[in-house]
Parts: structure tokens; sequence; C-alpha cells
């Protein structure tokens, strides 16, 4: 593993400057990123100065900011050591919860433990998803440990992103035969009714971020094999009824806009040798007014029954545009100013 060491400042012109020594120049690059824009981004973000010169960086900036970017340096030295990609996204994820104590984040002296290769570590066909922050390394945890696990929050957390990840690596792996995945075909403006074409094309709109996220993970003509051979389906709410699913991972997405009786439906589907995983933001309820929610009640009825794990998401779990965190934040406090 490439090392890299932390050298102290040894000239008086240097009192406010932190110097790091890499001893492997091509892994350097890979952390500066084409155009030093990964330093421009912890430049920007911590109010900071980086310098490159040959396979040392320099640091300006006030004590802590100085301090929390060489440790983000390191980590993102050691995740390149590693032979992975360094992205935007990481550098995201370390300088939201790497350092800083915050939410979800790793504390002082484990700023590593994002990047550091293990079980949650999720590859595909296409590229290898990494948990960002705590709650969605214990998220994958209870997804793969746990027959039926629900992932509750709002939206930009990866609750459903993740889902499908791990059923396509469990897939890929031989641990289930089929992924079913599944949404409440609620209406937001429009009537299905209104929409043209037949039943297929009027539900495929509520279905799309499902086959993004698939077309995220398999090749497209892989993946277009497994759904005419019925090995990836795709299906509303609905269509359910009546089945015993077995050896499959199945996912129901925006499952708050289930009713009581459509999640005790589809709760009940479970058959033998296969994982469920319900995602959704019980504040984000669509369905008409007096209606309650299946995933509030379903949250309330099976929290602590054996063998069914939760997750719970919050904004500092966000890992969308850091604006998407901020609109949230904005949304619960006048919540919490009307409740």
């Amino acid at each position: 593993m490439p090392e890299s060491a932390l050298t102290p400042p040894v000239a008086p012109e240097d009192a406010l400057q932190t110097r790091l020594e890499f001893s492997d120049n091509r892994l350097l690059a890979g952390v500066c990123g084409q155009f030093d824009r990964n330093l421009a981004q912890i430049e920007t973000s911590l109010a900071v100065q980086i310098a490159r010169r040959g396979n040392q960086l320099a640091i300006a900036g006030e004590d802590e900011a100085r301090s929390r970017a060489g440790q983000i340096l390191e980590a993102l030295y050691e995740k390149a050591g590693q032979g992975r990609q360094v992205e935007a996204a990481d550098i995201d994820a370390l300088l939201r919860f790497g350092t800083s104590g915050e939410g979800t984040g790793a504390r002082d002296g484990d700023q590593f433990e994002l990047f550091r290769p293990g079980p949650t570590e999720l590859r595909t066909r296409k590229k290898t998803i990494e948990p960002r922050t705590r709650t969605q390394k214990a998220y994958v945890e209870n997804l793969l440990s746990q027959e039926l696990v629900f992932g509750l929050g709002p939206a930009g957390t990866g609750k459903t992103y993740i889902a499908v990840a791990v059923a396509v690596t469990m897939f890929l792996g031989g641990q289930v035969d089929r992924i079913i995945l599944s949404r409440p075909a609620v209406e937001a403006g429009e009537r299905l009714g209104f929409l043209p074409g037949d039943m297929k094309e009027k539900v495929d709109p509520f279905m799309q971020p499902l086959y993004d996220a698939l077309h995220d993970f398999l090749p497209a003509k892989q993946l277009g094999r497994l759904m005419e051979e019925k090995r990836i389906e795709i299906a509303p709410l609905a269509f359910m009824r009546g089945r015993t699913l077995s050896r499959a991972f199945v996912i129901l997405d925006e499952a708050q806009n289930a009713t009581a009786m459509q999640m005790k439906m589809f709760l009940t589907r479970l058959g033998e040798g296969s994982r469920m995983a319900i995602t959704g933001d019980p504040s984000q309820v669509d369905l008409p007014r007096g209606v309650v929610s299946g995933l509030v009640e379903a949250a309330r009825i099976l929290d602590g029954v054996k063998g069914i794990g939760f997750t719970r998401f919050s904004a500092e779990d966000v890992v969308r545009h850091p604006m998407v965190a901020r609109i949230i934040r904005a949304y619960d406090a006048d919540s919490a100013r009307d409740g």
C-alpha cells in the first residue's frame, strides 16, 4: 500500500502551511483530478489554497481547515492506492462526513473508514457501489443480512439506488434467481386513464427511476435479455396480488404511497429464499386525504419484530447536490414550526 507522510513546517515562511508528501506521483495525479479539479473542490469548500510541487502538496489556510484538507487528501490517496477511482462524490462525502463529526460521518482518526473495501462494497457488471455515509453502510449491511428491510427517509439518500445495487449483486452472485421491482402507480397531477398507450406504456413513467438504476448496473443487452426472460421484472404494486415470490430480491419503492391493505398484501408475498426491501419517505405521502399510508402503519407495527431491519435516513445522508440537503432541512424546520 503506497504511503504518504505528513511533514511539519520547517521554515518561518511556512508557518501557515501544511505539507504532504506522497510516494507515488501516478496515484497523486488521480487524487488531484483532471486539471486539479479535485483540489479546487477542496479549496473552495474549506477556504484553503493547495499548491502542487512534484510529489508534494502545500496547504495554506487556517489551522482547522488545513487539518481537514490534509485528512481528506490522505483518505483519497489511500483509496487511489487500492486501485479505485477518486470521484467528486468521494470528496463531498469526506467534506460533509469525514472529519467534522456531523451527522453520520466518521470522527477524527477514522476518516479512511468510508473508503476501506469490505462486505458493503457492491460489485455490479458496470460499476462498484460504495456507501457514502455511515447510515448507507448500515443500510447495505441490513440488506445483506436481513430478509426484510425498511429504508425510510428523504429523497437523495440512496434508499432505492442502493437496494437495487444489492439486488443486482446478489442476483449476479446466484443468491437469488430473480429481481422484482415494484411501485404504487399513484397519480401526481395526471390520471393514468388520460395518458396515451396500453397499460405498460401508461405505467412505465412511474417505473422510470427503477429502469434508470438497473441501467447503471447492467449492460443494456444483458438487461434487455433478463427482462424478456422475466428474471428481472418491473411492475406496479397492483400486479403483485396473488403471487408468491420465491428466491427473489423484491423491492417496493415509494412505499409511502401504498395503502395499508396494499402494504399487507405485498409483505405477505415473501417466499422461500427471498429478500425484500421497502423504501419510502413517510413525509411525502401522495395518497388522498384521510387514507393511511401503508408504510407509516407498517413501520409502527413491525418495528422490533425479529428478522426485520429498519434504516432511517436524514438530511445528513443526502448524497445528491448539497443544495438538496439544505432544502430538506429548511422544509423540516418549517414543519417543526407549524407543528
